[in-house]
């Protein structure tokens, strides 16, 4: 087989059926002249599990990014947001293509599990730590040599655009220029292509806030701009995204839960307390719709199943085989897995006392919470005049201090939308725009056949 044109696939982070319409006319055209189709999302339909999926074709069995963290048995330690492509086992897209076609090249813009893979060029967001407990703000690339060529280009990736609580339009603004930089500087074969703009006020506002409109044409003229651009070069544009997010009212505490029955071990570190996993007999690692429950005293998985179907918000609880129909039955995965109802979310919580939270808490800390936080997309409304406090602190680390940017609520009622479980209703499912409709017989596919459609798409 003979690749007659080059493709970009435009990963619409958010993007469903029921948000095409009036407001999204160029994606409405694409979705017209190139067929939709929904897709039935993987488990569990985040991020880091959705992305591996359509990358290699396997579940998250297969591939192991069972979510986008979870819990290290031998380490005793949690990770969230793991940068390295060998956590994501099976072949990828691109190196399947390269055997069809030698020479095959691929670039890897700001997808996860970005470094260290088989890809030709990548960028990928990668802050610098240094030794005196500061941040800052970077990109990391392959080659190495493109991080500092294209921020002379563009200026530096807005991070704070791309995850807090000024998150929006910058970030994919950002990244679609560099997947343009990195075409007419390298022209790849394959372009992959991260726009996360809807991900942050469809889950600060919810699915059914009219104010989502102008998020919907902001990513739409975006999307617009690169399909002409590709058009332009003789490059075919696919768009897919990862998942649907539904409306949402409550949140659910597993770890407090746990705690409650003294299942939880925590320390006094200076007053505030930290979840010792290893030390704990059961705890969970909470991710949006799912959390996997580790249970580390064998002797309670009974009684922990029990309590978590007795839970209000649970909808269903997986172990053992159940596990292994789902998907999810690898060494990553808890012992046992619990998904929300639509309407709820799983916070990672396990204080009582709001005065005993431990430090990051209040911060944009992505690697060091026992669970995906989105009240990090909201400054705390009990502070007065956030932004003056924000900027005095910035001020402070531009001078060489120390600070804490400790400017993130505590109140998980704010969070409007979530996502991570299959939604009854598939005009809240992910799509895939630009391979073509399906049979009449045919209403979806599974998330595990959208691979073998990109792979057929970059071939014919």
């Amino acid at each position: 087989m003979t690749a007659t044109a080059r493709t970009s696939i435009l990963n619409v982070v958010g993007l469903t059926p029921r948000l095409i319409g009036p407001n999204m006319p160029h994606l409405q055209q694409a979705a017209q002249a190139g067929g939709l189709i929904r897709v039935r999302p993987v488990l569990p339909a985040v991020t880091c599990t959705a992305q591996s999926t359509y990358l290699t074709g396997l579940p998250a069995s297969g591939h192991g990014a069972v979510a986008n963290g979870w819990y290290d048995r031998t380490l005793a330690e949690h990770h969230f947001w793991k940068q390295s492509n060998h956590v994501v086992r099976g072949r990828k897209l691109w190196e399947k293509l390269r055997d069809a076609r030698p020479g095959f090249t691929c670039a890897k813009l700001f997808w996860w599990y970005n470094m260290y893979s088989t890809a030709d060029w990548s960028i990928t967001p990668r802050p610098m730590y240094p030794a005196d407990g500061r941040k800052f703000f970077d990109v990391y690339s392959h080659p190495l040599t493109i991080r500092d060529e294209i921020k002379r280009d563009l200026g530096p990736f807005p991070f704070p655009a791309f995850w807090g609580p000024t998150a929006g339009i910058g970030s994919s603004e950002w990244i679609a220029r560099s997947a343009e930089w990195i075409e007419e500087r390298h022209r790849p074969d394959l372009s992959l292509v991260y726009l996360p703009h809807l991900d942050y006020n469809l889950q600060r506002l919810g699915p059914d806030d009219p104010r989502l409109a102008d998020d919907c044409r902001a990513i739409d003229a975006i999307v617009g701009r690169l399909m002409e651009f590709n058009a332009q070069r003789g490059i075919r544009t696919l768009v897919l995204s990862e998942y649907g997010i539904t409306k949402v009212n409550r949140s659910v505490a597993l770890n407090r839960i746990f705690r409650a029955r003294g299942w939880i071990t925590v320390k006094d570190e200076r007053g505030r307390e930290l979840l010792d996993c290893g030390a704990s007999r059961v705890f969970a690692i909470a991710d949006h719709q799912i959390s996997h429950v580790y249970v580390n005293d064998a002797s309670l998985l009974p009684a922990v199943r029990a309590v978590l179907e007795a839970t209000e918000g649970v909808a269903r609880v997986l172990g053992g085989e159940e596990l292994r129909g789902a998907g999810l039955d690898h060494e990553r995965s808890g012992d046992l897995v619990a998904f929300s109802t639509e309407d709820a979310w799983f916070t990672y919580y396990y204080w009582d006392d709001d005065r005993k939270a431990p430090d990051f808490a209040r911060c944009v800390d992505i690697h060091r919470k026992y669970g995906y936080d989105p009240v990090e997309l909201f400054l705390d409304p009990a502070i007065r005049l956030p932004k003056l406090r924000v900027a005095a602190k910035l001020l402070r680390k531009a001078l060489g201090f120390r600070m804490l940017m400790d400017v993130i609520p505590l109140d998980p009622s704010l969070v409007r939308g979530s996502h991570g479980t299959c939604p009854a209703d598939s005009a809240e499912w992910p799509v895939l725009i630009g391979t073509g409709t399906l049979a009449e017989n045919q209403a979806s596919i599974e998330a595990t056949a959208v691979h073998d459609r990109l792979l057929a798409a970059c071939l014919a």
